[in-house]
């Protein structure tokens, strides 16, 4: 299975549904608290092109936010994904 990866602030609700979103699948991932960290910040948006959280990554794959993840939900793209 995919590394999981989700850069976050714990305010966002779009970050808080990412996360019982995987926690719900018993899925493994490292959370990442980006709040304050205006290098970690910069960092994210020179690897992602978006100053929004959650972005979560799947390996090395970017996948986007919250919405990004539920759009690959619904198409089965996540599950293959994570199957590496």
């Amino acid at each position: 299975m995919a590394d999981i990866t989700v850069y976050l602030t714990r305010t966002c609700p779009y970050c808080i549904a990412a996360e019982r979103y995987l926690h719900g699948r018993k899925l493994a991932y490292e959370a990442i608290d980006v709040a304050g960290d205006q290098p970690k910040r910069r960092w994210l948006v020179e690897q992602t092109g978006r100053t929004t959280v959650p972005q979560i990554r799947i390996g090395e794959t970017w996948i986007g936010g919250y919405t990004d993840m539920m759009a690959l939900v619904d198409t089965g793209e996540l599950d293959r994904l994570l199957a590496g």
